[in-house]
């Protein structure tokens, strides 16, 4: 077991993104931004820079935190630029030694039920996905995050169930803000310990994060681990 983190919520910057890796003992980078782009939005001498720090001070990037099909991605809009982040990124994740690429199932089309959600569209692209990165020798994780799969939990397993070989990293904390659809409307929010249990045999990686709902002000607070409603 290794301990890592999104170091870009530490610094900007790569020399502080990895002082602050070091002083807590570490030696992975989970990486998102650099001087807030990410890893295929940096020209490539900044990309040269950034891998010549990471290796003169001895951390790896263990995962891309890619936009991959994300939460900012509509699956009723062309699939391009998902595509287009995916070819670029494995390159640049070779060179890191990266194993591991976030990615997500796009974004929950409002004013839809969850059965309405064009759930055999989404299964398609993301075997594309898999398919292009498993070829390059890289693992895409994906995060039960704001997104098809991250519905509920029968939503994943529908993921595993149609993309042969996905892999899940699982965040302990998105589920005490994300609506359950599993359930009929107004929708509760989810248990992170359900959730868990259920999927747990495709996890291959864990996002450790921590919060409780604010009913009232309708947001979530985030907490130090085991002090929130995530079960961690």
């Amino acid at each position: 077991m290794y301990l890592t983190g999104f170091a870009d919520e530490a610094a900007e910057g790569i020399d502080d993104q990895i002082r602050a890796t070091r002083e807590l003992g570490w030696r992975n980078i989970e990486m998102r931004r650099v001087n807030g782009k990410d890893l295929t939005e940096l020209s490539d001498a900044e990309f040269d820079a950034v891998a010549a720090k990471l290796e003169a001070a001895g951390v790896r990037v263990n995962c891309f935190g890619s936009r991959i099909a994300n939460w900012g991605k509509k699956i009723d809009e062309p699939f391009d630029s998902s595509l287009a982040e995916a070819r670029q990124s494995i390159p640049r994740m070779r060179r890191l030694g990266t194993r591991l690429v976030r990615i997500m199932s796009f974004a929950v089309l409002e004013g839809r039920g969850p059965e309405d959600q064009m759930a055999d569209e989404r299964f398609r692209r993301l075997r594309e996905l898999q398919k292009m990165l498993t070829a390059a020798g890289i693992t895409p994780v994906h995060e039960n995050c704001m997104n098809y799969g991250g519905m509920g939990w029968r939503y994943t397993l529908e993921l595993i169930e149609n993309v042969p070989g996905l892999k899940l990293v699982f965040d302990t904390g998105n589920p005490v803000f994300t609506d359950d659809r599993m359930k009929p409307p107004p929708y509760p929010k989810q248990s992170a310990w359900e959730f868990y249990q259920q999927v747990k045999d495709h996890v291959a990686y864990v996002h450790i994060k921590d919060g409780v709902w604010e009913t009232a002000e309708a947001r979530a607070r985030f907490t130090f681990p085991g002090e929130g409603d995530g079960d961690v």
